[in-house]
């Protein structure tokens, strides 16, 4: 494992892409940055961070075992090591709110991005960014958002939660490599936010509607029993989740 340890920098998965279009970067290559002025989320999103508060951090994993349609088994093992690592420190009600994002009840705490390098129809590695808040007590506009130490009262050391979530990353992918599509998926479905409870979408067009999440497909697409008693199934820019 290679630690790369920055103060400052636009971000960190920026880098380490920058890294990969040259040479790919050795299986579990580390980038964390004290802050990052231009952190990023899913479908380009911003993501706020106040400075030397959160961990903000990318990791480089060699996935050439992985087949392409199967990509979407990145996204779950890394939310599940990152609850893994939650919920050993006694975070509160961890779900995983589809695809990626990690709650603590109703409050976002972590945010994930995840790019893979795909070269002649085959995955290569996989950039993973995640963005954890730690220590950092307030959010400006961002009413759904809280820390570790809000919820618990408890002030992190950054390089230990670090440390914890690389160990349970290695672990789980170790679950990936060895194939173990089926319990991967299931302990992902069984983190689910709002699964098997009715709750309202919204779609790309601005329509409204009630459903039941059921599961996700194995490509990460989001499995709704809507009210035509029919399962539908969704891709990330169709629908939102509404709560």
């Amino acid at each position: 494992m290679y630690i790369i340890k920055l103060n400052a920098i636009d971000s960190t998965n920026s880098y380490l892409k920058a890294m990969s279009s040259v040479n790919l970067p050795k299986d579990f290559t580390v980038v964390v940055a004290n802050h990052q002025t231009e952190g990023r989320g899913q479908m380009g999103t911003r993501w706020q961070t106040e400075d030397g508060k959160n961990l903000t951090a990318s990791v480089f994993k060699e996935v050439s075992s992985v087949e392409v349609e199967k990509q979407f088994y990145i996204s779950m093992v890394v939310a599940l090591a990152i609850c893994k690592t939650l919920d050993g420190l006694k975070i509160p009600q961890i779900s995983i709110k589809w695809p990626n994002d990690i709650l603590s009840a109703n409050q976002k705490i972590c945010g994930t991005l995840i790019e893979n390098v795909i070269k002649q129809n085959q995955l290569k590695g996989s950039i993973i960014g995640f963005g954890l808040n730690v220590n950092q007590k307030y959010f400006e506009n961002l009413p759904k958002a809280s820390s570790m130490t809000l919820l618990t009262r408890v002030v992190y050391d950054k390089d230990e939660i670090l440390s914890r979530i690389l160990k349970e990353l290695q672990n789980y992918f170790k679950l990936l490599d060895d194939r173990n599509y089926a319990e991967i998926k299931a302990q992902y479905e069984a983190l689910l936010f709002r699964k098997d409870k009715p709750s309202t979408f919204k779609l790309e067009n601005g329509v409204n509607f009630s459903g039941i999440i059921k599961g996700v497909t194995e490509s990460g697409k989001l499995n709704v029993w809507t009210e035509d008693d029919i399962i539908k199934t969704y891709d990330l820019k169709e629908v939102t989740l509404l709560y």
